[in-house]
Protein backbone atom coordinates (compact mmCIF):
# COMPACT_ATOMS: atom_id res chain seq x y z
CA UNK A 1 0.00 0.00 0.00
CA UNK A 2 1.09 3.41 -0.89
CA UNK A 3 -0.09 6.98 0.26
CA UNK A 4 -0.49 9.29 -2.93
CA UNK A 5 1.79 8.08 -5.69
CA UNK A 6 4.00 4.82 -6.34
CA UNK A 7 7.58 4.40 -5.02
CA UNK A 8 10.59 5.02 -7.41
CA UNK A 9 11.18 1.24 -6.83
CA UNK A 10 7.81 -0.21 -8.24
CA UNK A 11 7.14 2.50 -10.52
CA UNK A 12 11.18 0.91 -12.27
CA UNK A 13 9.72 -2.61 -11.51
CA UNK A 14 6.09 -2.04 -13.18
CA UNK A 15 7.86 -0.16 -16.54
CA UNK A 16 10.17 -3.29 -17.39
CA UNK A 17 7.37 -5.62 -18.03
CA UNK A 18 5.51 -5.42 -21.21
CA UNK A 19 1.67 -5.21 -19.79
CA UNK A 20 0.17 -4.03 -16.46
CA UNK A 21 -3.78 -4.87 -14.70
CA UNK A 22 -5.27 -1.75 -13.79
CA UNK A 23 -8.34 -0.71 -11.60
CA UNK A 24 -9.92 2.46 -9.68
CA UNK A 25 -12.13 3.05 -6.71
CA UNK A 26 -13.82 5.97 -6.50
CA UNK A 27 -16.51 7.49 -4.41
CA UNK A 28 -19.17 7.16 -7.27
CA UNK A 29 -19.49 6.94 -10.71
CA UNK A 30 -20.17 10.38 -11.48
CA UNK A 31 -16.86 12.13 -12.77
CA UNK A 32 -15.79 15.63 -10.95
CA UNK A 33 -18.03 14.64 -8.40
CA UNK A 34 -17.12 11.90 -7.06
CA UNK A 35 -13.40 11.63 -6.14
CA UNK A 36 -10.72 9.02 -6.92
CA UNK A 37 -9.82 7.04 -3.92
CA UNK A 38 -7.68 4.25 -5.16
CA UNK A 39 -6.13 2.89 -7.84
CA UNK A 40 -4.87 -0.95 -8.33
CA UNK A 41 -2.03 -2.71 -10.38
CA UNK A 42 -0.87 -5.76 -10.62
CA UNK A 43 2.04 -7.46 -13.18
CA UNK A 44 2.03 -10.98 -14.38
CA UNK A 45 4.07 -12.26 -11.82
CA UNK A 46 1.66 -11.34 -9.21
CA UNK A 47 3.32 -8.24 -8.08
CA UNK A 48 -0.08 -6.33 -6.82
CA UNK A 49 -0.66 -2.60 -4.88
CA UNK A 50 -2.76 -0.13 -4.24
CA UNK A 51 -1.88 3.26 -4.10
CA UNK A 52 -4.23 5.69 -1.92
CA UNK A 53 -4.92 9.39 -3.49
CA UNK A 54 -5.44 11.69 -0.91
CA UNK A 55 -8.61 14.28 -0.82
CA UNK A 56 -8.14 17.16 -2.79
CA UNK A 57 -4.92 15.27 -4.63
CA UNK A 58 -3.94 16.36 -8.14
CA UNK A 59 -0.89 14.67 -9.49
CA UNK A 60 1.01 11.60 -8.74
CA UNK A 61 3.91 11.80 -10.85
CA UNK A 62 5.08 8.14 -10.66
CA UNK A 63 1.67 6.77 -11.16
CA UNK A 64 1.65 9.33 -14.53
CA UNK A 65 4.98 8.20 -16.03
CA UNK A 66 3.70 4.57 -15.80
CA UNK A 67 0.11 4.96 -17.49
CA UNK A 68 1.39 6.60 -20.07
CA UNK A 69 4.20 4.92 -20.87
CA UNK A 70 4.53 3.83 -24.15
CA UNK A 71 6.21 0.35 -23.52
CA UNK A 72 3.68 -0.80 -21.28
CA UNK A 73 0.13 -1.83 -22.39
CA UNK A 74 -2.60 -0.78 -19.38
CA UNK A 75 -5.29 -4.01 -19.48
CA UNK A 76 -8.64 -2.50 -17.51
CA UNK A 77 -12.09 -3.98 -17.12
CA UNK A 78 -14.32 -1.12 -18.58
CA UNK A 79 -11.53 1.08 -19.24
CA UNK A 80 -13.76 3.87 -20.13
CA UNK A 81 -14.53 4.37 -16.38
CA UNK A 82 -10.82 4.10 -14.98
CA UNK A 83 -9.45 5.95 -17.68
CA UNK A 84 -11.98 8.63 -17.26
CA UNK A 85 -11.29 8.81 -13.87
CA UNK A 86 -7.35 8.90 -14.05
CA UNK A 87 -7.82 12.08 -16.05
CA UNK A 88 -10.08 14.01 -13.98
CA UNK A 89 -8.50 12.96 -10.35
CA UNK A 90 -5.02 12.81 -11.82
CA UNK A 91 -4.60 14.07 -15.00
CA UNK A 92 -3.25 11.23 -16.23
CA UNK A 93 -3.81 10.51 -20.08
CA UNK A 94 -3.55 6.46 -20.53
CA UNK A 95 -2.18 5.02 -23.35
CA UNK A 96 -1.91 1.84 -24.38
CA UNK A 97 -4.46 0.13 -23.13
CA UNK A 98 -6.50 -2.90 -23.96
CA UNK A 99 -10.09 -3.13 -22.19
CA UNK A 100 -11.31 -6.82 -21.02
CA UNK A 101 -14.79 -5.64 -21.44
CA UNK A 102 -14.68 -4.67 -24.70
CA UNK A 103 -12.70 -7.42 -25.75
CA UNK A 104 -15.18 -9.85 -24.32
CA UNK A 105 -18.16 -7.97 -26.02
CA UNK A 106 -16.50 -8.82 -29.41
CA UNK A 107 -14.61 -12.23 -28.71
CA UNK A 108 -17.76 -13.75 -26.04
CA UNK A 109 -20.65 -12.90 -28.35
CA UNK A 110 -22.18 -16.42 -27.15
CA UNK A 111 -23.27 -14.44 -23.85
CA UNK A 112 -24.46 -11.31 -22.41
CA UNK A 113 -22.23 -11.79 -19.26
CA UNK A 114 -19.50 -9.76 -19.42
CA UNK A 115 -19.13 -8.16 -16.17
CA UNK A 116 -15.36 -9.07 -14.05
CA UNK A 117 -16.68 -11.90 -12.10
CA UNK A 118 -18.33 -13.91 -15.14
CA UNK A 119 -15.05 -13.51 -17.42
CA UNK A 120 -12.77 -14.35 -15.02
CA UNK A 121 -14.63 -17.67 -13.90
CA UNK A 122 -15.15 -18.34 -17.27
CA UNK A 123 -11.63 -17.57 -18.69
CA UNK A 124 -9.65 -17.96 -16.01
CA UNK A 125 -11.35 -20.72 -13.64
CA UNK A 126 -11.69 -18.09 -10.38
CA UNK A 127 -14.67 -16.92 -8.65
CA UNK A 128 -14.48 -13.39 -7.66
CA UNK A 129 -16.27 -11.87 -4.25
CA UNK A 130 -17.66 -8.50 -4.97
CA UNK A 131 -18.99 -8.14 -1.70
CA UNK A 132 -16.58 -4.90 -0.95
CA UNK A 133 -17.82 -3.61 -4.03
CA UNK A 134 -20.00 -0.75 -2.75
CA UNK A 135 -17.82 0.96 0.18
CA UNK A 136 -16.23 3.74 1.50
CA UNK A 137 -13.16 3.90 -0.46
CA UNK A 138 -12.53 7.68 0.63
CA UNK A 139 -12.10 6.60 4.78
CA UNK A 140 -9.65 8.19 6.63
CA UNK A 141 -8.81 5.04 8.49
CA UNK A 142 -6.70 2.29 6.94
CA UNK A 143 -8.98 0.37 4.43
CA UNK A 144 -10.46 -2.69 5.77
CA UNK A 145 -8.82 -6.44 4.79
CA UNK A 146 -11.77 -6.92 2.35
CA UNK A 147 -11.45 -3.88 0.82
CA UNK A 148 -7.96 -4.55 0.24
CA UNK A 149 -8.55 -8.06 -0.60
CA UNK A 150 -11.38 -6.91 -3.30
CA UNK A 151 -9.15 -4.57 -4.55
CA UNK A 152 -6.66 -6.69 -5.40
CA UNK A 153 -8.12 -9.39 -6.86
CA UNK A 154 -9.97 -6.80 -9.20
CA UNK A 155 -6.66 -6.96 -10.95
CA UNK A 156 -5.12 -10.23 -10.25
CA UNK A 157 -6.61 -12.20 -12.65
CA UNK A 158 -6.76 -9.31 -15.67
CA UNK A 159 -3.81 -10.01 -17.56
CA UNK A 160 -4.61 -14.02 -18.19
CA UNK A 161 -7.74 -13.29 -18.60
CA UNK A 162 -6.31 -10.66 -21.47
CA UNK A 163 -4.39 -13.25 -23.11
CA UNK A 164 -7.61 -15.49 -23.50
CA UNK A 165 -9.65 -12.80 -24.93
CA UNK A 166 -6.38 -12.08 -27.43
CA UNK A 167 -6.79 -15.84 -28.46
CA UNK A 168 -10.27 -15.91 -29.12
CA UNK A 169 -10.52 -12.13 -30.93
CA UNK A 170 -7.67 -13.73 -33.42
CA UNK A 171 -9.18 -16.75 -33.69
CA UNK A 172 -12.73 -14.64 -35.11
CA UNK A 173 -11.01 -12.26 -37.09
CA UNK A 174 -11.98 -9.44 -34.88
CA UNK A 175 -8.51 -8.69 -33.27
CA UNK A 176 -7.75 -5.50 -35.57
CA UNK A 177 -11.63 -4.54 -34.94
CA UNK A 178 -10.71 -4.88 -31.00
CA UNK A 179 -7.60 -2.53 -31.31
CA UNK A 180 -9.41 0.38 -33.23
CA UNK A 181 -12.01 0.41 -30.36
CA UNK A 182 -9.13 0.48 -26.79
CA UNK A 183 -8.03 3.47 -29.37
CA UNK A 184 -11.18 5.03 -29.13
CA UNK A 185 -11.36 4.72 -25.15
CA UNK A 186 -9.95 7.83 -24.54
CA UNK A 187 -12.02 9.79 -26.54
CA UNK A 188 -15.23 7.74 -25.18
CA UNK A 189 -13.71 8.53 -21.88
CA UNK A 190 -13.35 12.27 -22.27
CA UNK A 191 -16.94 12.88 -23.78
CA UNK A 192 -17.99 11.28 -20.53
CA UNK A 193 -16.22 13.73 -18.22
CA UNK A 194 -17.31 16.41 -20.11
CA UNK A 195 -21.31 15.21 -19.94
CA UNK A 196 -21.82 14.57 -23.75
CA UNK A 197 -23.80 11.63 -23.57
CA UNK A 198 -25.51 10.81 -26.81
CA UNK A 199 -22.49 12.41 -29.32
CA UNK A 200 -23.99 9.36 -31.52
CA UNK A 201 -27.33 9.20 -30.96
CA UNK A 202 -29.55 10.11 -34.47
Amino acid sequence: MFDGDLDAAWTERYLQVPAIAVDTEAMGLIHGRDRLCLVQIADDADRVCCVRIGLGQQQAPNLQRLLEADGVEKVFHFARFDVAALASGLGIGVDPLFCTKVGSRLARTYTPRHGLKDLVMELVGVELDKGAQSSDWGRVEELSDAQLAYAANDVRYLLPARQRLETMLRREGRWELAQRCFRCIPVVAELDRLRFTQTFEH
